[in-house]
């Protein structure tokens, strides 16, 4: 399988790439504005290979030559998140532009640029890693106003590309995930204390995104045991 990742510099997205590269017949693109973390990654396992890069300034030329010889792309998995944490009322409008740059925009443009590929896999399955921040219904964190907003957008766009995609054999689904213990968590929350690791997440979205495409179809899916 063909695989790209965002956001595989540390967290839940380097816990994804070292777990999907056990499979070795796995090809494996990481990508994440820490070229030197992805380094240590492709220098560590033959089947990844990293690419620099901001979702917040797509650079459509560099990902085309690093997916370059591809016949087709088989998971995409939209991991990268920003996270502002600043009460409502203090939010500036940069703030909001640089959450949905990031969390909502670059999967849109990183989804197009890599769509005619992802149609020409006979399972292609696009994995949308959302928040149960964005999740309707759900106990909120403080602070995190523009985070959830951008995240709910693209729970949102899972659900409409999953129907526009349907006919071209293309799944797409998206998981609201709870709280989990990363850096961008612990530097938001300091001394919290998470009930889920990133690695154990991890081992969860490797099978649903190995797997879930024969059951799930624009579906957003909640994946949390804690509230929030």
């Amino acid at each position: 399988m063909n695989i790209i990742i965002t956001g595989a510099s540390r967290g839940i997205g380097r816990d994804l790439a070292i777990q999907l590269a056990q499979y070795t017949h796995h090809r494996i693109l990481v990508l994440s504005r820490n070229e030197g973390k992805l380094r240590e990654l492709s220098d560590s396992y033959e089947n990844i290979f990293h690419l620099k890069y901001d979702l917040g300034h797509p650079d459509p030329e560099s990902l085309g030559q690093a997916i370059q010889g591809w016949s087709q792309i088989d998971l995409l998995i939209n991991n990268a998140g920003l996270l502002v944490k600043k009460n409502f009322d203090q939010l500036k409008r940069s703030d909001w532009q640089r959450s949905f740059d990031v969390n909502f925009f670059g999967p849109v443009e990183l989804i197009q640029q890599c769509l005619p590929l992802l149609k020409k896999s006979s399972n292609a399955h696009i994995v949308n890693i959302t928040s149960m921040g964005g999740f309707q219904g759900s106990s909120k964190f403080p602070g995190l106003a523009a985070y959830s907003a951008s995240k709910a957008a693209l729970g949102n766009l899972t659900e409409c590309l999953a129907e526009e995609l349907k006919d071209d054999g293309v799944a797409v689904n998206a998981l609201a995930l709870g709280a989990v213990q990363t850096e961008m968590l612990a530097e938001a929350f300091p001394g919290f204390e998470p009930p889920m690791h990133s690695d154990q997440m991890a081992k969860f979205i490797v099978n649903f995104a190995l797997n879930g495409w024969q059951f799930f179809n624009g579906k957003v899916l909640p994946v949390s045991t804690s509230t929030p």
